[in-house]
């Protein structure tokens, strides 16, 4: 989307019904469930316009919850026991019925946000954060987000000002994994660079090192 994207505000609801992008089986790609076998659920839109944003999240439809979790299922096909609710930004829709959902089906789910809004979701749900920054400066923190996260995942750059460095988000006090993730640029000379300094990043400070399997792959 590249920051082009409409900002869309929290959607109300009770979560019967949720706008949906698609549902595909994957391999999760980068964070702490690297090489899982998973069914992606991208939900539709975003509070948020990066302007290194790379998916597209605008060609979404309802769907109802019912009808979301046996599609779900059937991606699954018993191979796939990950589910990863993405977006755009999930926690702008009420994902808890669907979290709940999809526990009660034996199945683990994990949430990628940008960690700017939130939800109640049951316990059990992995929280992958992934700050974002607008104006120089990363936009904060909801608390609960911070309690619950599994990991923090930042995108870092070696040509993007505002990407250079990690910041203190409020990780520390909580030991929260930290990952670093180069920036995809869509320019191989600067995708070179950024994964050499992602690597520095990680080798100097301890992080954990991210990378997007699935493009190197070829697959959603």
């Amino acid at each position: 989307m590249f920051g082009k994207n409409p900002i869309r505000p929290p959607e109300k609801g009770d979560g019967s019904v949720l706008k949906v992008v698609e549902v595909f089986p994957t391999l999760q790609g980068e964070g702490p469930f690297v090489g899982h076998p998973s069914v992606f659920v991208r939900l539709g839109g975003c509070n948020l316009a990066c302007d290194f944003c790379d998916t597209e999240f605008e060609a979404f439809q309802d769907m109802g919850l019912e009808a979301l979790v046996l599609e779900v299922e059937a991606q699954s096909a018993g191979l796939r026991d990950l589910v990863v609710i993405t977006g755009g930004e999930p926690f702008r829709q009420e994902i808890g019925p669907l979290c709940v959902a999809l526990l009660a089906k034996g199945l683990r789910v994990q949430i990628e946000t940008n960690g700017t809004l939130w939800r109640e979701i049951p316990e059990g749900v992995h929280i992958i954060c992934s700050p974002k920054m607008s104006g120089g400066q990363y936009h904060p923190l909801r608390p609960d987000v911070l309690a619950r996260a599994d990991a923090l995942k930042f995108i870092v750059s070696a040509t993007h000002p505002d990407y250079r460095e990690v910041a203190e988000v409020g990780q520390a006090a909580h030991g929260t994994p930290v990952y670093v993730q180069p920036m995809d640029e869509y320019d191989e000379a600067k995708n070179t660079a950024n994964r050499a300094h992602a690597l520095k990043l990680a080798m100097e400070h301890g992080y954990r090192l991210s990378l997007q399997t699935h493009k190197m792959l070829g697959i959603a």
